[in-house]
């Protein structure tokens, strides 16, 4: 499924479970496939419901929060919802066609002037193989807005204040109504004086020019959980973008990258990793030493193992997210090598093995189809 699950709903990741609920039944009766014939209408439907499932949970949506689709893989389905709870669809209508004068104005002006979140900000951030597999600390540098000092995020010069924008009353929008056979329809836009602000700034803070806000640079350490992969998300609290008119601010999420690594690769929870060894160790067995996350592991290779054998090495892959304690395996797959020169000695030591085992060996023949019968049985 493509897109954040908050951004398919239309709020912010700050909204409580009952914004969420009237958001996704808003969604939910305009693109209902009973209602909606549009083409991807039934596909965006499924969308908000996935969405909804999964961010009206408290648990599923904090490992969402914390791990993005990863978190929640598996969560929910994307079947349709019952709407016998949602009410008429004229509720809709009184909403894109409702004034916007009276109390309706007083309220527009309300939302105005209460804080504002601020925005979410997003870094991706490039792992070693062994810190994605291990975790640990990581320091990062960052760049984001923080709330003005000098004038405390107001952007006016300090001992000033704004003042109300004349030509929206502190609405912060405009209204111009159209007359159709039909009825009349508000057109609303922002105040182009103030920007939708509801407050025009005379003298601005010489520290910020007017913004409220500067942008600043910072160092962070974060935690980075045993076990993450590519596309794993990190939340960071409260890092983003300062709020205005305080408001909190915003999260920043740390979108995860793993380096390849030149001995290892990963297969979802699993290591692998090749050994080569000779063909008199396949035959007669060995004990050797092998590479591993954790270090050097001594593997036992038994009497007469075949090409591309694999040893698995139980606990010794990648920790689970969520659970370090629990880890996958590491899989050595054995690659056998077969000599393409020998020396006179061993030509003849070989010649006397195909004796003894009764092989013929062809005047056009040599010792690597001798050795390739070896390890066909």
């Amino acid at each position: 499924m493509a897109g954040d699950y908050y951004e398919i709903l239309g709020v912010p990741r700050s909204v409580d479970k009952e914004e969420i609920k009237r958001a996704y039944r808003k969604l939910a009766r305009k693109y209902h496939p009973d209602v909606n014939k549009d083409p991807g209408a039934e596909e965006r439907f499924k969308e908000i419901n996935k969405a909804y499932e999964v961010l009206s949970e408290p648990e599923t949506r904090a490992r969402y929060d914390r791990f993005g689709e990863a978190g929640v893989a598996g969560a929910g389905g994307a079947g349709y919802q019952d709407f016998s709870d949602l009410g008429g669809f004229e509720e809709i209508f009184n909403s894109f066609f409702s004034g916007f004068g009276g109390m309706g104005g007083q309220q527009q002006q309300s939302r105005r002037r209460s804080p504002v979140r601020g925005d979410d900000l997003r870094l991706d951030l490039k792992l070693d193989f062994r810190e994605a597999i291990f975790g640990g600390e990581k320091e990062i540098r960052i760049s984001h807005l923080e709330t003005c000092t000098t004038c405390s995020g107001s952007g006016a010069k300090p001992e000033t204040q704004p003042r109300v924008c004349s030509n929206c009353g502190g609405v912060g929008q405009v209204r111009r109504t159209t007359r159709t056979p039909f009825g009349s329809f508000a057109q609303v836009s922002a105040c182009p004086t103030c920007n939708g602000s509801g407050q025009v700034i005379e003298e601005k803070c010489e520290t910020c020019g007017g913004a409220g806000q500067k942008q600043e640079a910072k160092k962070l350490k974060i935690n980075i959980p045993p076990g993450v992969d590519n596309g794993t998300r990190l939340r960071v609290s409260n890092e983003g973008d300062s709020g205005q008119r305080g408001g909190p601010a915003g999260d920043l999420y740390v979108y995860l990258f793993v380096n390849e690594d030149a001995e290892f690769q990963r297969d979802g929870i699993n290591i692998l990793s090749e050994v080569k060894i000779s063909y008199l160790q396949a035959i007669l067995g060995d004990r050797i030493e092998a590479n591993t996350v954790d270090g050097p592991v001594e593997v036992t290779i038994a009497p007469g193992t075949q090409p591309n054998t694999v040893i698995p090495l139980e606990n010794r892959g990648v920790p689970r997210l969520g659970n370090p304690v629990s880890r996958g395996d590491h899989l050595i797959t054995l690659i056998i090598d077969i000599p393409t020169r020998i020396n006179t000695e061993e030509r003849e030591l070989l010649e006397k093995l195909a004796k003894i085992r009764g092989d013929r060996l062809s005047k056009g023949g040599g010792i690597n189809e001798f050795l390739g019968g070896l390890f066909r049985g």
